[in-house]
């Protein structure tokens, strides 16, 4: 299938897309912001579109055109305002669902927060980007495509493993972003992992083996 990955100049989503454009399994349309940042992804080959978050649902749905699953994991990040964090983690997820739909694509993968469906484990400091998470992840299961919300612990820049922990509810843990690309890329056509969210950390298993036991 072609993966739309939205956030592709990201942390994970530059993860992400280089684990998809190396692989024989997908291919991949990476959403960038500048027209620097599509350059350097173009000279490796890699289909790009400029696009914003916060134009409307049809520039949107235009720019997934041709694709057959999309990749949120983009966000406001640590150093803007908790306005940019309404108007990206919430109301542009949720465009990005719309545009899905309008586009006639049914597969949509979330990137959120670890524990963001439970509101008794916010933390304060950071509480409306919990608050932002745990709406669109509730507008997603509320739409008519094919989810799959997987909510991360503290994210890091380590090697990944290749080994983690994912249930419905775990307590404070993290994980390296190599790993949470790794099980976006093998959540896309893991059918056990269709319409179900799960918290996500560092653990003993095998990706391939949590996710299947699920």
């Amino acid at each position: 299938m072609k993966v739309f990955v939205v956030g592709a100049n990201g942390q994970i989503g530059r993860i992400l897309v280089n684990l998809i454009h190396e692989s024989k399994l997908h291919t991949v349309k990476a959403m960038v912001r500048k027209e620097e940042q599509a350059e350097v992804l173009k000279k490796r080959g890699v289909e790009t579109v400029v696009a914003d978050l916060k134009g409307t649902v049809n520039e949107l749905a235009e720019a997934v055109n041709g694709c057959d699953a999309i990749v949120f994991s983009s966000g406001s990040g640590g150093h803007t305002g908790f306005d940019q964090t309404l108007l990206i983690d919430l109301d542009s997820a949720v465009k990005m669902m719309e545009a899905a739909e309008k586009a006639g694509i049914k597969r949509f993968i979330m990137v959120s927060a670890l524990q963001a469906h439970n509101r008794e484990n916010w933390n304060e400091t950071i509480k409306p980007y919990y608050v932002a998470k745990h709406y669109a992840d509730r507008m997603l299961i509320q739409s008519n495509l094919t989810y799959t919300i997987i909510r991360p612990g503290g994210l890091l820049n380590e090697p990944g493993t290749g080994q983690i922990s994912a249930k419905e509810n775990l307590q404070r843990g993290s994980i390296p972003r190599e790993d949470v690309a790794q099980t976006i890329f093998i959540s896309l056509d893991e059918e056990n992992t269709f319409n179900r969210s799960f918290d996500l950390i560092s653990g003993n298993t095998p990706i391939t083996m949590v996710l299947k036991a699920l």
